[in-house]
């Protein structure tokens, strides 16, 4: 499969001719801060956008605690895959920028990489994506880095995951 083509493409990014699945890292979801876990706003309308057209989802977290950060922010149900910590050490993947871990959540989904999208907000984990082949990576700019996003592998740089939906 092609790569997906914003730029040449008038269409929505995000659908389900395109992509069987969108594989997350926690971080583009929730902030932890002192008094607790906080969703961003965004991602989730991202994700019921994403359940609305069926497809399928994973977390990923080099944390051990993914689990209990997404029931604090009551996420837990949204997710089929959640690879933390734990599991990548259990299955002795490589951390990021090695894609094991995107290529093993892809697989627990019965998806290939090709039909799946990488949502990011770190410079090792667009390069994990690109690593992987993933039809599309997308760099989440939450922390003015658009220009290093797209220097190391992001396909497209959003500052708002609603971006997505359009």
């Amino acid at each position: 499969m092609e790569r997906f083509d914003r730029a040449n493409s008038a269409s929505p990014m995000l659908t389900r001719e395109r992509f069987d699945a969108v594989l997350f890292d926690v971080d583009v979801l929730v902030i932890i801060r002192s008094g607790g876990v906080e969703t961003y706003p965004d991602a989730v309308d991202l994700l019921h956008h994403v359940a609305g057209l069926g497809m399928k989802t994973a977390v990923l977290s080099s944390s051990r605690h993914c689990a209990p950060v997404l029931e604090a922010a009551g996420l837990t149900d949204h997710f089929a895959v959640c690879m933390d910590g734990a599991m990548t050490d259990e299955r002795g993947l490589m951390g990021q920028p090695s894609p094991d871990t995107y290529l093993a959540a892809a697989a627990l989904l019965a998806v290939t990489p090709e039909r799946s999208i990488v949502v990011e907000d770190a410079i090792a984990g667009v390069e994990a994506g690109r690593a992987g082949a993933f039809g599309l990576v997308v760099g989440v700019d939450r922390t003015n880095d658009h220009a290093r996003l797209r220097q190391h592998g992001a396909d497209i740089v959003v500052s708002d995951l609603r971006e997505l939906t359009r």
